[in-house]
């Protein structure tokens, strides 16, 4: 395990804000990374888990504890490919999500193919239950193994006991007790996609909506749609400097929805109905680009507030609050946001 010289937590995120942290551990293995954790527990030291470092927002002020990165953790092993069941995949939490799909594309395994160019690391996948173009990671988990550290031992849980939502999981719901070490996922063996739901994603690639395409044109397919929203990493690009979508679509009674304009978009969620962040914000009048540097909105998509160089996180929860507060106020809707926030809230 290394003890890495505490940079600030800007140089470990994607949104490139925050603070410094009183120290770094980089565990090399999982039976380290769960020593690094237990010590800190112990010893009453806060701990700050880092992958990707996609989906945080630190306070100016950094973190007043240890940062574990998860980085070393890799490994992508198939435990079984039959024609008849699939493929089982055990994945380790500190693998690069999209190396994980570049694989399963390549093998013919189906089911993540539209999870293409998500940032961060694998073992964030289930916490979120990340998803998009219609497909999510729930979909094919099988299995989670966590470190529980209010027990202090490892567990694993089937996917019906991980409480998978909308951007949701029991991970998430506790987020001081679990640690995410591996994931197993469960695909359908094939050279073509699940079936496109998604249709902008449909359209794309020229099939109706419920058809299929080759696994490779859909991966490629959604990484040319993300990449034109400023969703794929890049560092010259600045709409890249960004936590992804910063707010979730809002889940909205029937009441809600009701109230918004006859061309607000309305999904069936269950006995509610999800709209469409982007949408609300757009249409409550904040435009792709809009806000000041070094906080504004992507010019490439209104669901993303990006550094533009040089921001701190108290610019881009200015930004936030505007725009949640505008949106409110327009809408009645109050979004929610999607990125952890570190030592930092949108409460003023």
């Amino acid at each position: 395990m290394t003890d890495a010289q505490a940079p600030t937590l800007a140089d470990l995120t994607t949104f490139r804000v925050g603070g410094p942290a009183r120290r770094v551990l980089e565990p090399a293995d999982e039976a380290s990374l769960i020593d690094a954790v237990t010590a800190c527990d112990a010893a009453g030291e806060p701990v700050l888990l880092v992958g990707g470092g996609s989906n945080l927002v630190v306070s100016d002020a950094g973190f007043p504890g240890t940062v574990i990165r998860l980085n070393a953790l890799k490994g992508i092993d198939a435990e079984d490919v039959m024609a008849c069941s699939g493929a089982f995949l055990r994945v380790a939490a500190g693998e690069p999500w999209d190396n994980v799909v570049a694989h399963c594309v390549a093998n013919r395994f189906v089911g993540v193919e539209a999870l293409s160019g998500i940032p961060g690391l694998a073992g964030a996948t289930p916490i979120q239950n990340v998803g998009a173009y219609g497909q999510e990671v729930s979909q094919v988990l099988a299995r989670v193994r966590a470190y529980d550290r209010f027990e202090r031992r490892v567990r694993t849980f089937s996917v019906t006991e991980c409480g998978f939502g909308y951007r949701h999981s029991r991970f998430k719901d506790e987020p001081a007790r679990w640690v995410v070490l591996s994931i197993n996922l469960q695909l359908r063996l094939g050279p073509d996609s699940a079936p496109l739901r998604y249709g902008e994603l449909a359209r794309h690639l020229g099939v109706e909506p419920g058809g299929r395409a080759p696994l490779a044109d859909t991966r490629q397919a959604v990484l040319d749609l993300r990449r034109a929203k400023g969703m794929v990493l890049d560092a010259a690009d600045h709409d890249t400097w960004s936590a992804g979508s910063f707010f979730t679509n809002p889940i909205l009674s029937a009441e809600q929805a009701a109230a918004l304009p006859a061309d607000a978009p309305r999904y069936p969620a269950g006995d509610q109905v999800k709209s469409s962040a982007a949408w609300l914000i757009e249409h409550a009048g904040f435009h792709k680009g809009y806000g000041t540097p070094p906080a504004t909105l992507s010019t490439k998509h209104t669901l993303a507030l990006t550094n533009r160089g040089g921001a701190r996180a108290s610019d881009v929860l200015a930004l936030a609050r505007e725009i949640r507060d505008g949106v409110e106020a327009a809408f009645g809707v109050r979004l929610v946001p999607e990125p952890f926030l570190v030592g930092c809230s949108l409460e003023s």
